[in-house]
């Protein structure tokens, strides 16, 4: 699949940035700075020369991150002398329309458009600024339908609007940095307005401004395949991680029973194999209770889940523990992970994983903890696999005193972006209500995937089904229907999806103009698995040296802020400018420079917002709660490292140290 089948290449940017030249052996700083260097990511297709207009050009990486030595203008061109670290080493010669200006580290992520409109790029702030105050929503609405439909006229304030459907970043990888912003209010809700560029992997060169700027927004739908073409390859997958500790026999065969109705309507249908199902058990930890046998343990893998008489024969083999585990917890957070971890979920356009059990997790705090995650790592990580998570959690009465605990983790576990928690309470452990439940959810996954198949058209939204007697299960029904049809609609536009046009630059909103509560976009931070690995091993540092007493609040408070502020701006200089050990005198707040790296920044995290009197006037509870999330997210860091799948390799090479992911905001310090 191409790039050009996502998105279109925007931009060259034209940099005016500091004097011509500079000291050999330091790259130029950022106006006004006295430790922010200028820095550029190179944009694909560059080329770096020896010299201005050398006819000896290289092929450079592309995003490849350069520091800026100096400025040359050659033939009325503008040369950049870059090189790949701060310390004097310089690679060569850019040409500055082969760059884009790198000032911060965030980059944006488009949100899904479930729920709301798409996100408009308009060509000036000042369009942007207006509707805003003004709260125009009708024109704001004719402006959407004009984008939408791809009549954008030529003076149309609107230059694009978001694709449709999920933009995958390993599958189309992509980056839309952050050059400015400002704030600004959408009613009651602050949001930004913010700059942006948007440049893919795979490289295509930019228009002159001019023209592209008079380009008008185009609709990336799949028309054909929206008007009823078969959608012969598109498959589900749903992967049952379920308990398998004692008590849990009647739901492990009613589990099996459901499967094998979903076989037989595939089979009679003729679509055995474009619903695959998997099994992941679990249980709890065995060093804790050696006679539960294991922790978690697959079944069934996707592939295998093809064929019915597989499943049947591994799953005939699964039965419930004799023991009960330590306490009422169980380590259901291990199923979950193993079955992101061992399921071949990328041959799989619809991707659902269901947790069944009659426990609460444990969480990253626990002792006994095999993941040291806890529901908003582990949500994260199913997001960026692309997997949504259902859990049905069994009230039974043994279990009494864990279920609000529980159910606290398990709601915020299911969250999906645009459609709620994809969470369910059996009452009481009922096994005929449970059985109603898994039915309906299996079935729903089925008829989508039959409706997929059989050439039947995508309605303009989705189709309710009739809704349950039950309340709850018809709000869950509702929600499963909306999330078949936004992945649907994914796969569509994935397979056939067109271009928006080439912008020179463009503004967004951050925030949706009819419902300014939901957000439009995700910030990140682009890193390489060497920089992740190391943030893993300083953050890990800060916390054990933390915990010895060898830090004060303010000192710690202080490391913290300097390792969230070098990952935000400058992440090549991981581990120079943080401070692992206590009085070593070289973080960023040490050396005066905290305010620098923090200003201009658009978005600040949880720790840049803490003060020392915030941390003094928490109980110790909460503070205690604080250092349980950073642990939480050290953990995080350590099974994205190791998920080779989700790295992306910009040379086209294998993964390896230089192999980037864009990292969430939230889970960054």
């Amino acid at each position: 699949m191409t790039m050009n089948s996502m998105t279109a290449a925007l931009l060259a940017l034209t940099l005016a940035y500091g004097p011509v030249t500079a000291a050999a052996d330091q790259p130029l700083l950022m106006p006004g700075k006295q430790a922010l260097y200028q820095r550029v990511l190179a944009v694909p297709d560059a080329r770096i020369h020896s010299a201005p207009d050398a006819a000896d050009p290289e092929a450079v990486t592309p995003f490849t991150a350069f520091y800026v030595y100096a400025r040359k203008t050659d033939a009325g061109a503008e040369w950049l002398q870059v090189g790949t670290d701060r310390h004097g080493g310089i690679s060569g010669w850019l040409p500055a329309d082969e760059t884009i200006a790198w000032a911060q580290g965030l980059t944006v992520a488009f949100r899904e458009a479930v729920g709301r409109d798409r996100a408009l790029l308009y060509g000036d702030a000042a369009s942007v600024r207006e509707l805003a105050e003004t709260q125009d929503l009708e024109r704001y609405a004719a402006l959407y339908r004009s984008a939408e439909a791809g009549e954008t006229r030529a003076d149309s304030p609107v230059v694009a609007i978001q694709p449709p459907g999920r933009l995958d970043i390993r599958e189309n990888f992509y980056l839309v940095p952050i050059l400015s912003h400002e704030d600004l209010y959408l009613g009651s809700e602050q949001a930004r307005l913010l700059q942006v560029s948007s440049v893919p992997l795979e490289g295509e060169k930019s228009l002159p401004p001019t023209e592209q700027t008079a380009q008008p927004a185009t609709q990336l739908a799949a028309q054909d395949r929206l008007g009823g073409e078969a959608d012969s390859e598109y498959r589900a997958g749903l992967v049952f991680a379920i308990d398998a500790t004692l008590s849990m026999d009647p739901y492990i065969d009613r589990t099996r029973e459901a499967v094998m109705k979903i076989y037989d309507a595939l089979g009679d249908a003729g679509l055995l194999g474009n619903v695959n199902f998997g099994l992941v058990a679990f249980r709890d930890s065995p060093q804790a209770v050696p006679q539960l046998e294991y922790l978690a343990r697959t079944y069934v893998d996707l592939e295998q889940g093809r064929n019915p008489g597989n499943f049947i024969n591994r799953v005939n083999d699964l039965g419930a523990a004799q023991v009960s585990s330590q306490d009422f917890v169980e380590d259901s957070y291990a199923g979950v992970k193993q079955a992101l971890d061992d399921m071949q979920w990328s041959s799989h356009a619809a991707r659902y994983l269901v947790l069944i059990t009659d426990a609460g997790p444990r969480t990253g705090d626990d002792p006994l903890s095999s993941t040291g995650l806890n529901s908003q790592a582990l949500r994260q990580l199913a997001r960026e696999k692309g997997v949504a998570i259902f859990v049905l959690h069994l009230l039974t009465e043994s279990n009494k005193a864990d279920h609000a605990s529980a159910m606290a983790e398990y709601r915020e576990l299911a969250k999906f972006p645009g459609i709620g928690s994809l969470y369910y309470a059996v009452p009481t452990g009922d096994v005929r209500e449970f059985g109603q439940v898994l039915d309906t959810l299996a079935g729903q996954i089925t008829m989508q995937v039959q409706m997929a198949a059989g050439a039947q058209p995508l309605p303009p939204a989705p189709v309710e089904p009739e809704p349950s007697p039950n309340p709850r299960l018809a709000e869950l029904q509702s929600k499963v229907a909306k999330l078949g049809y936004a992945l649907r609609m994914q796969y569509l536009q994935r397979t056939e999806g067109g271009r928006i046009p080439k912008v020179f630059n463009a503004w967004l909103l951050d925030r949706d103009i009819r419902d300014p509560a939901q957000r439009t976009l995700d910030v990140q931070v682009l890193l390489t698995r060497d920089q992740l690995s190391d943030l893993h091993d300083i953050l890990n540092g800060v916390l054990q040296t933390a915990e010895e007493g060898l830090l004060s609040p303010q000192n710690f408070l202080n490391e913290l802020k300097s390792l969230a502020a070098t990952v935000s701006r400058d992440p090549e200089q991981l581990g120079t400018t943080t401070a692992t050990t206590a009085g070593t005198g070289n973080s960023l707040a040490d050396m005066g420079f905290m305010r620098e790296y923090i200003e201009d920044l658009p978005y600040t995290g949880e720790v840049m917002n803490l003060s020392l009197e915030d941390w003094d006037s928490w109980p110790a509870r909460q503070q205690i709660d604080f250092l349980h999330r950073l642990e939480d997210k050290i953990s995080y860091y350590r099974a994205l490292h190791d998920h080779t799948d989700l790295w992306v390799s910009l040379d086209g090479g294998p993964v390896d140290g230089d192999s980037v992911f864009p990292v969430a905001l939230e889970m960054l310090p």
